[in-house]
């Protein structure tokens, strides 16, 4: 099915004329020799506008969050834009808010609820008007379980995330329908209740939200107050990223060690703004990237499959050399805090086990399959070796993925 882009754009917030205005306003070219504001100092301020409205889960949270910021205005300098996830599991925990107030830091914001597809295509893509900073909030109606694939939605936010991303649509009436290339790169911050696709999920930071706790208190926002003060903050901003776009476009921040990969890709954008700023931003920013990377693989509940390899090889077989199916079903089944039990309504059974197991290899390029076993009384049953396991183990889910995160809980 074809989506008619001349007229779905219904479903998305267009901001109100007078925050039009500011956000459509053009920060003053900076003048050659013209004084350059400190940009450690900026960032600090960035922090400190959040910190007064929102409690974040840790310090990590408020220095991801100031430079995704920051990173908004200098789009062009990167290959990437990581999206920004403010999640939580209950309501009232702070999510909306911490998209309200970047939204009053950001270039061009889009609220979003709702929105359709073909609403969001059109917009990133008429560049004429400037490439927006779409928020999404309510993003659990979108893909929470309630709520269909929405694969074209997804395929916008994943192809967005490159600068050289497009999407085809075509375009047209009847038989004069064009395949054309809509520009999909642009800046998404999203809010919502449980959790994303593992395809959104791997291209974000994420920070998980919480409600506050008694002893937790922040300022009351006030949208005709504050709002003014966030868009003063957001042309400084504006007109830091102008002095610094040279020196971060191109620029290849050193990885904290362990983080590569799509982890790399999404922190990239991020580091080589705290390294443009300087200061303690730095340091900070790679321990923000640490912390945050090893919180987002410890809880990652996309990934059933490499879940399926670790409970295998540190709760099933140990040092055993073969199992009978029977019996490794029986201890997945039996463990605390794991889904095994439970898939869609009944227990993990030989069939879901061999299918999942299936869609890995061995070392020898095949596809794990269960073996028989001969057993001490001499009769043969189904079962799955460790030898078979070992290079999905090896790959999938390496022993030393668990000291890199208990690192950085060390004082």
């Amino acid at each position: 099915m074809t989506t008619d882009l001349h007229t779905a754009t219904e479903a998305v917030a267009a901001p109100s004329e007078g925050a039009e205005k500011v956000a459509g306003r053009q920060a003053e070219p900076v003048r050659p020799g013209a004084h350059a504001e400190n940009g450690a100092d900026l960032l600090n301020e960035v922090e400190a506008f959040h910190r007064r409205f929102n409690v974040f889960p840790s310090p990590a949270a408020y220095v991801a969050v100031a430079l995704w910021n920051v990173h908004t205005h200098l789009l062009d300098a990167f290959e990437s834009t990581p999206r920004l996830a403010f999640l939580s599991p209950e309501p009232g925990s702070g999510k909306t808010r911490g998209l309200e107030i970047c939204g009053t830091l950001v270039p061009s914001p889009m609220v979003a609820v709702n929105a359709s597809p073909a609403a969001l295509f059109r917009a990133v893509s008429g560049l004429e008007s400037g490439r927006p900073t779409i928020l999404f909030d309510e993003i659990d109606t979108v893909f929470g379980p309630k709520a269909k694939d929405n694969e074209e939605l997804r395929g916008l936010i994943n192809a967005g995330h490159r600068r050289t991303g497009v999407s085809y649509r075509c375009v047209g009436d009847g038989g004069q329908q064009t395949v054309q290339a809509f520009p999909s790169y642009a800046a998404v911050a999203v809010a919502g209740l449980g959790w994303l696709p593992d395809t959104i999920m791997t291209r974000s930071v994420v920070i998980r939200m919480r409600r506050r706790a008694p002893n937790e208190h922040v300022e009351a926002f006030r949208s005709r107050i504050h709002e003014p003060e966030g868009h003063a903050l957001r042309d400084r901003l504006a007109t830091w990223a102008k002095t610094v776009h040279k020196e971060i476009e191109g620029a290849w921040p050193e990885m904290p060690e362990g983080v590569s990969d799509r982890p790399a890709d999404v922190w990239e954008p991020l580091l080589a703004v705290a390294d443009a700023a300087g200061g303690d931003w730095p340091q900070r920013a790679r321990a923000a990237c640490v912390e945050l990377v090893a919180a987002a693989t410890a809880g990652d509940k996309a990934s059933l499959g490499i879940r399926l390899l670790t409970d295998l090889r540190d709760s099933v077989f140990c040092d055993a050399e073969r199992m009978p199916t029977t019996q490794i079903l029986a201890a997945l089944n039996a463990m605390d805090e794991a889904p095994w039990a439970d898939m869609d309504g009944r227990a993990l059974d030989s069939r879901q086990l061999a299918k999942r197991l299936g869609e890995y290899v061995t070392a020898d390029n095949q596809p794990i399959k269960a073996r028989n076993i001969r057993t001490p009384g001499g009769s043969v049953v189904k079962g799955y070796y460790a030898a078979d396991l070992r290079d999905a183990w090896a790959r999938y889910c390496p022993m030393a993925a668990k000291s890199a995160t208990s690192a950085t809980t060390t004082p």
